[in-house]
């Protein structure tokens, strides 16, 4: 037992064992906001779901629309689902990195002397991130019709394909918090994370079309989960159409948090 277990009453303890799913739902609450407001007084934690969407997507158009599209008009249905895939999960890598720093600096252990729910801080950063995840999706699609890229599906579609993604990326997220939660520092959950998304995007059919790829490669990108998502968001944003692509994403999106979670939930109760 912890010292701070030992300065708790055990009738406070029992208490925190059977906190209703309300409070529960309060806790988190309460620290998402905690996270957002964390955030605001750190304006370079947006630097990444801010200058990002806009600097890539400028890059990559100019700099790869004339050789495999043609021209930049023509490129951008294909590379604006790529710059947001990339975007946000790039994205998520901050999630462990900042729930570590957290627990280096022993706030999570002064949150759990508190009369809340344990893990509110873990779900409540990991819902705060989601705005991220939104903002990064908002200005891709804005860069993008900046650009002159009209998205086919209309207005409707081009939000599923935006619920879609912040999905997937908050999923994701469980990977990177449970990286958080093994890892010794926030600077080696960064260098580890850094693994991850990198080579699943630029393994994909992110930048340029599957068939122009050799063979083996070919193959390669057509398992890729990343693939997936990058499909189901052109499709529904440039055709309206809801393919197996978006069934396979979410069943995908599934599977790890179904696997993350409680390996995630287990590592942070062990912690605290």
């Amino acid at each position: 037992m912890s010292k701070i277990q030992q300065i708790i009453p055990a009738e406070d303890r029992h208490l925190k064992n059977n906190i209703s799913f309300r409070q529960i739902a309060h806790d988190t609450y309460v620290m998402g906001y905690r996270s957002l407001r964390k955030m605001r007084r750190n304006p370079e934690q947006f630097s990444d779901v801010t200058i990002q969407p806009i600097v890539f997507t400028l890059m990559f158009a100019y700099i790869f629309g004339g050789a495999i599209s043609g021209n930049v008009h023509n490129y951008l249905p294909i590379i604006i689902p790529g710059i947001l895939a990339m975007t946000v999960l790039t994205t998520t890598m901050s999630t462990g990195a900042q729930i570590r720093e957290d627990m280096d600096k022993g706030v999570i252990r002064r949150f759990k002397s508190m009369p809340m729910s344990p893990i509110a801080p873990l779900s409540g950063a990991l819902s705060a991130d989601s705005i991220r995840y939104g903002i990064a999706t908002i200005l891709t699609f804005l860069m993008g019709y900046i650009l002159g890229w009209r998205p086919g599906g209309g207005l409707g579609y081009l939000l599923i394909a935006a619920f879609l993604t912040i999905f997937v990326a908050w999923c994701i997220s469980w990977i990177f918090a449970y990286i958080g939660m093994i890892a010794r520092s926030a600077q080696s959950v960064q260098g580890i994370a850094f693994l991850v998304p990198f080579p699943l995007v630029f393994l994909s059919n992110a930048f340029i079309p599957v068939h122009t790829l050799p063979g083996w490669l070919q193959a390669i990108v057509k398992v890729n989960p990343v693939s997936h998502l990058i499909s189901a968001i052109r499709e529904l944003s440039n055709q309206g159409i809801i393919g197996h692509d978006f069934w396979y994403t979410l069943l995908g999106a599934a599977i790890v948090v179904a696997i993350f979670a409680p390996l995630t939930v287990r590592a942070y109760m062990r912690k605290i």
